[in-house]
Order: structure tokens, then sequence, then C-alpha cells
């Protein structure tokens, strides 16, 4: 049998797409009093990867992702998803959203996101929240699943992710208090 050990705490991350600057930093700010600080921004990118969100949001979005220095555990995540949520309602206008706010978490091996969408490689957490491990880390980046998003694929992207796993890399030996060991990939 064996032996169960809480987990280490994870890096949070959160995903935007938009297309009015001054709804992301309402947006940032309502998570920054959530989160805490944001130690890492992305740059503002074009998303033009689907048209899923033209009619909610319009053409000419835009993406960012951000990352937050406090640690979370991964046990929170559907909480996250809920609380994110709750921001996007707060900020919708005649019923549609003006920002999707898409959470998840990275650890060393793995890009883990939330979504209240079901699918066959999705686990279902609780209260309508699942989780996807979207990209793994292995050859020194982050890698794609068969049923990874076309923009998650992009280098690009795994730039972003590959900054932000090496911001938490040095995080660890700090929160772990030992030595930091040998790292997946």
């Amino acid at each position: 049998m064996g032996k169960t050990k809480k987990h280490t705490p994870v890096k949070l991350i959160v995903g935007f797409i938009f297309q009015e600057k001054t709804i992301l930093k309402k947006a940032e700010a309502a998570l920054r009093r959530n989160f805490g600080k944001i130690d890492f921004q992305s740059e503002t990118l074009v998303f033009n990867h689907t048209d899923y969100y033209k009619k909610e949001f319009g053409n000419n979005l835009l993406r960012k992702f951000i990352s937050f220095q406090k640690l979370v555990n991964p046990e929170t995540l559907a909480e996250i998803k809920l609380s994110t949520n709750k921001i996007e309602e707060n900020f919708s206008k005649s019923g549609l959203r003006r920002i999707n706010i898409d959470p998840g978490y990275l650890d060393l091996s793995k890009l883990v996101l939330a979504t209240t969408k079901d699918y066959s490689h999705r686990i279902y957490l609780k209260k309508g929240i699942y989780a996807e491990v979207t990209l793994f880390f292995k050859s020194k980046r982050f890698q794609p699943w068969p049923w990874t998003y076309p923009d998650y694929r992009t280098g690009e992207y795994a730039g972003i992710f590959n900054e932000i796993r090496n911001i938490y890399a040095r995080t660890l030996p700090f929160l772990l208090k030992r030595p930091s060991g040998r790292n997946p990939g």
C-alpha cells in the first residue's frame, strides 16, 4: 500500500481572453485581491486561434497570462475556477461576458487548466468543475497532448509557461527547506 503525503503547493496561473484593456485591468485587480501579488505578466498577445468567442466578445480579441507569487494547494482549483467565474459574471454586460478568465496551475511536470466542460480526457473535481492536463514538461519545454487547444500548442505559449515554471522552480528550495532534487523533464 502506498503512503499518502501532502502535495507540494503549485503555481497559480490565469489566462485572459478579452477585447477591452480596461476590463482586463479591473479583472487583474479583483484577482490580486483574491490571490495576492502577481509575479509574472505576459505581453498582450493577439488571440486568433478560434472563432469560439466571436459571438460573445466580437473581433480583435487579445490574450494575456499572469501568475501569482503565492503558491496554492492544487485541491483548491475548483474553488478558484468558481471565483473567476464570479468575476466574469460581475463584468458581464447584457448577459454577455466581456472577459474570459481561465485559471489553472503549473508544477514542474505539467500545466493543468480548470473548465466547466466535461470531456473524455477531463477529470471531475467538484461543483461542476473539471481539470485537464493541457501540457506536459519534457525535453526542457512544455509539450501538447492530442487534445491541447491550438493556441496552447504554440511555441509562444510554451515560452511563457517555461518562464513561469522557472519562477516556480526557484521558489521550491525555499519552500521545501531542503536542497532541490531532480526536476522532471
